[in-house]
């Protein structure tokens, strides 16, 4: 019996979000430069993808370039930017072939002209698609969203557009990237590491947490569906009893 088989099709996550981790690990594995292991880690995002049209999950958030990968070699940012840009370009009828439609948060200002301008082109390419909700998170921080959200609100306040009291947890929620989003319930991080490393840290309050150590280019759809099983066997209780769940 296949693990897809076994997974309750009626109760899979709405939102899944990964931290894709261990691509440089797994290309010095293969005695091959970091890069290597990235343009190897994006037939993973196909294969996860694939997975979650299997499935029906709407949306899936990964975490491509956060905030902090700057700080890494200028010879590496600058691989990592051409194969965003040379990816999102050869992807667009993949996309479309499967009904997925290409989202990205993060301020994107800081990124090149040419991965800007690419993504727009396959935003724009598959936005009427309905099936899955691909979202990037590019030049992305959990503390950059939180911040920027804050800073928003206060400018609210400063034009008297609304009273400090009155900020609620549906105000500063609509200030955040994926205002029109649910929650991700399953957040699964590859590579063995046990780290949230700034994502999404107000959304996945109540997230089920998956680590496995699996390098990313070696995460595979059966992966996927093994990290979805795991969470259906799980009581999610946001702060009840099992007693009041079954009642």
């Amino acid at each position: 019996m296949s693990t897809l088989s076994k997974i309750d099709l009626k109760k899979t996550p709405q939102h899944i979000a990964i931290i894709m981790d261990g691509n440089g690990r797994w290309a010095k594995k293969q005695g091959e430069v970091r890069l290597f292991g990235h343009t190897s880690g994006v037939e993973a995002v196909r294969e996860v993808l694939k997975g979650c049209v299997d499935m029906g999950v709407r949306y899936l958030t990964l975490y491509a370039f956060s905030t902090e990968n700057w700080n890494r070699p200028k010879e590496e940012v600058d691989g990592l930017m051409n194969l965003m840009v040379e990816t999102i370009a050869n992807e667009v009828d993949e996309l479309n072939s499967n009904n997925v439609r290409l989202r990205s948060i993060g301020d994107e200002s800081k990124l090149p002209d040419a991965c800007r301008n690419e993504l727009a082109k396959a935003k724009n390419a598959t936005y009427s698609n309905s099936g899955v909700d691909l979202i990037l998170a590019l030049n992305y921080s959990a503390r950059w969203e939180m911040l920027n959200a804050v800073q928003n609100i206060a400018k609210k306040v400063e034009r008297g557009e609304i009273k400090a009291n009155a900020i609620t947890k549906s105000s500063f929620e609509n200030e955040l990237c994926m205002n029109d989003v649910p929650d991700p319930e399953l957040l699964i991080r590859t590579s063995g590491e046990y780290r949230l490393s700034n994502f999404l840290l107000w959304q996945i309050a109540y997230a089920e947490l998956y680590f496995t150590d699996k390098l990313w280019p070696d995460f595979s759809r059966e992966d996927l569906f093994k990290a979805v099983l795991d969470y259906q066997g799980r009581e999610r209780r946001f702060g009840k009893v099992s007693e009041q769940l079954i009642n």
